[in-house]
């Protein structure tokens, strides 16, 4: 067990504590990507996933990209995309993102997309034309892609992740034990073999897990054991934050000092490299993640 910091009972009440307070998103910068944003219709997880960090991110000038449109055949309980039947997808959604990203001028850009368990191909060709002609019309930009469960479809896997992106991420979202309950169509071992696969076709391997959803230390280090054992370079951590009354609550709200136990924790075992912070989601950063 490692030493972690006594957290009293008034911090782990539901109430959200003072140290995951965010500040608006404002300013001059975030504006032109707003603007941007909606000129060229782009879905972006930033504003589906309700992440707290987009005003510093936005605000940055970077923002992350929701690919295949923004309904999602999978209905996780902690997910804020909507969930549904998806209407068919933009074929010409690869080169617009790609013009969105030039006129950006983003140095580095993150793509992830909805589960389409109906198609075929799980989206593969259209993640594979989306960083193709982005690489094409930004050749300095790197890119992180931030992949679904495939299903085990790996031919749709390797399609995904040969178009030349730098990193790829695969998110496990949570513990073992806690599966059924978050991720219900989902599986942790195959989430595990696809992390594997990746990284013996060449490419950086990242992840992340939310904290506060009722896993006990113990099995969050398993977790990291298991992704080291897997290939996994690089792992975000970040507190669970309930989006709607319709969503699994929070068990816990996690210290800030009990995520840099955990960040320790993770080098020790293997990890390459480890984000972790209650405000901390899987882009965060993600620019420092390509040469780890």
């Amino acid at each position: 067990m490692i030493e972690l910091p006594v957290i009293s009972e008034e911090q782990t009440k539901r109430k959200k504590p003072n140290w995951l307070r965010v500040k608006l998103p404002v300013g001059k910068e975030y504006a032109h990507v707003r603007k941007l944003v909606d000129e060229h219709k782009l879905h972006t997880i930033c504003e589906s996933g309700n992440c707290p960090n987009m005003g510093e991110c936005w605000g940055a000038g970077t923002a992350t990209f929701m690919i295949l449109g923004n309904v999602c055949t999978r209905s996780c309980s902690f997910c804020a995309v909507a969930t549904g039947r998806p209407p068919e997808y933009d074929e010409d959604e690869p080169r617009r993102v790609a013009e969105a990203i030039k006129l950006m001028q983003v140095k580095h850009a993150v793509i992830t997309s909805v589960n389409r368990d109906e198609l075929k191909d799980k989206g593969a060709d259209i993640w594979y034309r989306t960083v193709a002609e982005t690489k094409k019309s930004s050749p300095e930009t790197t890119i992180e892609t931030l992949i679904p469960d495939v299903k085990s479809n790996w031919e749709a896997l390797y399609r995904m992740i040969s178009a030349g992106q730098e990193v790829v991420s695969h998110n496990v979202e949570t513990v073992e034990r806690l599966y059924r309950r978050v991720r219900p169509q989902a599986k942790y071992n195959r989430s595990l073999e696809q992390i594997k696969l990746t990284k013996e076709y060449g490419k950086r391997t990242k992840t992340g897990i939310m904290l506060g959803l009722g896993e006990t230390q113990d099995e969050v280090l398993k977790a990291m054991d298991d992704l080291a054992a897997h290939g996994c370079d690089i792992l975000t951590l970040g507190q669970y934050l309930q989006p709607t009354k319709m969503h699994i609550e929070v068990a816990e709200f996690i210290h800030p000092d009990q995520f840099d136990a955990y960040r320790e924790e993770g080098l020790k075992r293997g990890l390459k490299y480890v984000e972790s912070g209650p405000l901390v989601r899987s882009s965060y950063h993600a620019e420092r993640h390509v040469n780890v």
